[in-house]
């Protein structure tokens, strides 16, 4: 990125102005403040909560850490030889002493001083837009303050669980993501209510932890945007580690028992009785309270942008919006990626210079269409990128997908006895590029970068042949499915 020149950067000014303003102290709302800083800006960024923001503290980060021992000593029992040395347990005490180690005791200290490194102002309160390029903030101590932006105001404030319309859901003091990453006890048995990435991966979670976990999906189908078979390979290890799943089941009363316990009544007249009880439903945008009507937007309502991240429909386009709270990618990774297209607009305008909507220019934020990756967590793990083969369909493309068992190849054979795993290639026959990809097996979340690279590319197959994989590695998936393909 550019750096500005001191008199554009314009430095000083009246007490509480500031280059930009970011509401939200997440991952996403960081990059932005770090990065137009590092280009010459000056830039405060407003947080009410912890400094580091959702996935820190209650999503990504302690999710991640609980998932990773149970995955660990499923590799080990894959491999003969380190298989006679584990034991048969997990230890819940310390995996959760791992996961508290891994978000700071719910401590922001480290995040702070990382602002401060980078040169970005903090202020602790929740803010309020109340004017054109004007913050209020609403302090924990002291009067309200308010500053004022001289080129952008940066809505980052991300996303909450969505609690749904089940009687007495509000009162059965049910989990949702905060809780069931944060709890220190583990339930006896726990029911969790919607069959997404959230309730799949903290149902494999818990169980793992010693939890007789029960898993509810409205529809016919856990993860219904993947690949068939990796939504069914995601069912079928949930049910293998213990979970009991069940697809096609509604919720319709759940209500807290003077024991302690939690009874659920489903759709087809049957009780479940749970200890506890974890909500993973959806999400809502967190822009209650902001003062946006002043603007003509909806508090509660996603914030439409172009792909500069600038809010659609605010005059003089000082307005922008990051993250999930966009909902054009409601992933950590996608939401950094719009923080750097967004800095970088916000810089170049700043200078005066013109802002092209360039496909996959620097400050455009387009992979968020089409070369989205995300991994899941669960045993075993599933990897996309890009379109699945319906999607590419319903989009118009002429598209032929590929398959082979990923067990197959020589490296995955070596990592596990008995691998077991999949893959699938989707390709743009009109183009030769390949669009999109779907891996299950274990540790493939670390191979499908190599299919980012290849959809955001558009490398075409011809070239992508002498991308020669090394033997032997679980790599050479590649090479299989281009030799599937017919290469």
């Amino acid at each position: 990125m550019n750096r500005l020149s001191p008199s554009a950067s314009a430095p000083s000014g009246p007490p509480g102005t500031y280059d930009v303003v970011v509401i939200g102290a997440g991952p996403v709302g960081e990059n932005v403040a770090a990065r137009v800083v590092r280009a010459g800006l000056s830039a405060v960024i407003v947080e009410g909560e912890l400094v580091g923001g959702e996935c820190s503290y209650w999503a990504c980060i302690p999710s991640k850490a609980m998932l990773r021992p149970p995955t660990a000593l499923e590799t080990a029992r894959s491999v003969d030889g380190a298989r006679q040395a584990t034991t048969d347990r997990l230890d819940a005490a310390a995996t959760l002493a791992r996961r508290d180690r891994f978000v700071n005791g719910w401590q922001d200290d480290g995040q702070v001083d990382w602002l401060k490194s980078a040169g970005v102002d903090l202020l602790r309160g929740w803010a309020r837009v109340t004017g054109e390029r004007q913050v209020t903030i609403d302090a924990p101590e002291g009067e309200p303050q308010v500053v004022t932006a001289r080129h952008a105001v940066v809505v980052a404030t991300g996303s909450a669980a969505s609690l749904p319309a089940i009687e007495g859901i509000d009162e059965a003091g049910a989990w949702t993501n905060r809780e069931a990453t944060a709890a220190t006890v583990v339930p006896t048995r726990l029911a969790v209510i919607g069959g997404g990435a959230v309730g799949s991966e903290l149902a494999a979670a818990w169980s793992a932890l010693g939890s007789d976990v029960t898993l509810l999906a409205r529809g016919p189908h856990l993860l219904s945007s993947w690949e068939p078979f990796a939504r069914d390979a995601a069912a079928e290890g949930l049910r293998s580690d213990g979970v009991d799943v069940r697809t096609n089941t509604v919720v319709r009363r759940v209500a807290r028992q003077a024991d302690g316990t939690v009874r659920l009544t489903l759709s087809d007249g049957s009780v479940l009785t749970s200890d506890e009880v974890l909500v993973a439903t959806g999400r809502r945008a967190r822009t209650d309270g902001l003062g946006l009507e002043e603007f003509g937007l909806r508090p509660g309502e996603w914030l439409d942008v172009d792909d500069t991240c600038r809010v659609t429909g605010v005059p003089d386009g000082w307005l922008y919006a990051v993250g999930d709270v966009n909902h054009r990618a409601t992933l950590t990774h996608m939401g950094k990626y719009q923080a750097r297209a967004c800095a970088a607009a916000i810089v170049d305008r700043a200078e005066g210079a013109s802002v092209t909507a360039d496909r996959y220019g620097r400050s455009s934020a387009t992979a968020d269409a089409t070369a989205v990756p995300q991994v899941l967590f669960t045993r075993p793990e599933l990897a996309m990128v890009g379109l699945t083969e319906r999607r590419a369909r319903e989009r118009g493309l002429r598209v032929r997908a590929v398959e082979y068992p990923l067990g197959q190849v020589a490296g995955a054979s070596l990592s596990a006895d008995g691998y077991r795993g999949h893959a699938k290639m989707v390709v743009d026959e009109e183009a030769g590029v390949v669009v999109g990809c779907t891996l299950v097996g274990p540790g493939v979340g670390e191979l499908i970068h190599a299919g980012t690279v290849a959809v955001v590319g558009e490398v075409p197959l011809e070239r992508l042949w002498h991308a020669v994989p090394s033997f032997p590695t679980v790599s050479e998936i590649w090479l299989r499915l281009l030799e599937e393909y017919g290469l």
